[in-house]
């Protein structure tokens, strides 16, 4: 089951991250599933850790901006998925202090999913579990 749950979370939070992208700029690339899949599970590690909400919010959105580095660095070398090279601050063009900033309540919306689609999962689970003791 551990196998179905993470490949579970790495969809819904792929889903979630092109769903995000669509909403604010209409398009998106299938890098940014992968990098969404690997962000949420990421934010799912954090939900572990015992820190205030504030706190996992911010070191998630730094989790996401890293994240975003990486796969910028990997699939949009030609600037064909995003470019932040005119925004402040940007690093290479693939990461952005406006950005980052964006990623705390995204964050958070992502921890509290998570969590939400975790017990789900468990909601799901428990009753054929229960069943065959």
């Amino acid at each position: 089951m551990d196998f179905t749950r993470k490949l579970t979370q790495f969809c819904v939070g792929g889903s979630a991250y092109v769903a995000l992208e669509l909403l604010y700029r209409r398009r998106s690339h299938i890098s940014m599933f992968g990098a969404g899949g690997v962000c949420y599970l990421l934010l799912g590690r954090l939900n572990r850790l015992n820190l205030p909400a504030p706190v996992r919010a911010g070191c998630g959105a730094g989790i996401i901006t890293a994240v975003e580095l990486t796969a910028g660095l990997l699939f949009n070398r030609r600037y064909q998925v995003w470019d932040y090279r005119d925004q402040p601050g940007n690093v290479l063009g693939h990461i952005c202090p406006a950005f980052t900033a964006a990623w705390v309540p995204v964050s958070m919306a992502g921890l509290a999913l998570y969590r939400w689609v975790d017990s789900e999962l468990d909601r799901m689970v428990s009753p054929k579990t229960a069943g065959s003791r």
